[in-house]
């Protein structure tokens, strides 16, 4: 379906909280989530990205704005749109004496659905607990935990998906697992807005990236457009001959001596796009003005760099 004709599943206009003598944790949101994507919420500590979460979920009051979920007013009929959204919070918050399949089966009864094993056994299988069914949490790993989180948002069958911080503590193996499963979610029809520090996360799964900051979101933008938009690459070329200095027909282009004239630095801006074409130039007037070069070391900027220099200038 067209995006540009389909209804969000989730309609975010001029959130706002304000805490009582404290600051404002959103201050007038607008977000839209399309239906099937995977959208990565990026911003520093105390950002807002829990607030926004909370406000959803309904765990935080807004004091202004409006949140429509599947069409409907959460204000107005939170409890049907709810039993359609999942969460995964940062914190473990259940029995750790209880085990796995009567945590899951617990939280699928809260909503009001009837038991289904076959369907707690496939949510299990996917998240490779199933084997883990029996054991008390208390005796998980720290990655089998966060997995068990993820188990009891999925057991009423969400179709919005939130995870606060998914892979917070667990090993870099864990993470990219977790990864994979978090992909295969969304393969299976499940929208999944997720908040992490790890800015690797949201460049390997994202389709889309919002960047919030003192309650304020500076962006939203498809992760690849934001990348060729924003991002930059340098690239270092080892000369096969020292310069003493620029030669004429390199003025005025991004690239300076170093190493002892040793190599050019070009840095590009612009975008990715516009750097890789500024870097073609370059060498297409290295080769006519006959300097010699023995190699091309390129490096483009990561999702990380430039969420980093967003936040700097905002």
């Amino acid at each position: 379906m067209n995006d540009a004709i389909q209804e969000p599943i989730l309609a975010v206009r001029g959130l706002t909280k304000r805490y009582k003598n404290g600051p404002v944790a959103l201050a007038g949101v607008d977000l839209d989530i399309r239906r099937g994507e995977i959208f990565a919420l990026l911003g520093p500590n105390g950002a807002g990205k829990t607030t926004l979460i909370g406000a959803v979920c309904g765990l935080v009051r807004p004091s202004e704005g409006s949140i429509t979920a599947f069409g409907q007013d959460l204000a107005k009929d939170w409890r049907a749109a709810r039993a359609k959204i999942g969460l995964v919070p940062q914190e473990m918050a259940t029995d750790m004496f209880t085990s796995v399949i009567d945590t899951v089966s617990f939280s699928r009864g809260l909503f009001g659905l009837a038991p289904d094993p076959a369907k707690l056994e496939a949510v299990l299988r996917s998240l490779s607990l199933w084997d883990k069914r029996a054991s008390q949490i208390r005796h998980l790993s720290g990655g089998m935990k966060r997995r068990v989180l993820i188990a009891k948002a999925l057991a009423h069958e969400p179709e919005l998906l939130f995870l606060d911080e998914p892979t917070a503590g667990v090993d870099v193996e864990l993470r990219r697992d977790m990864w994979r499963q978090i992909a295969a979610l969304r393969d299976a029809g499940t929208t999944i807005i997720l908040t992490t520090h790890y800015i690797e996360e949201a460049e390997e799964m994202a389709d889309r990236v919002g960047v919030i900051d003192k309650g304020q979101l500076l962006l939203v933008e498809e992760k690849r457009a934001l990348m060729a938009r924003m991002g930059s690459v340098t690239a270092d070329i080892t000369l096969a001959r020292p310069l003493a200095a620029l030669p004429p027909s390199l003025s005025g282009k991004p690239v300076e001596l170093a190493d002892e004239g040793r190599k050019l630095v070009f840095t590009g801006d612009g975008g990715t796009d516009a750097a890789r074409a500024g870097i073609a130039a370059l060498i297409r007037t290295l080769v006519e003005s006959g300097i010699a070069f023995t190699a091309i070391d390129q490096k483009q900027s990561s999702l990380e760099d430039i969420f980093v220099g967003l936040v700097e200038n905002a």
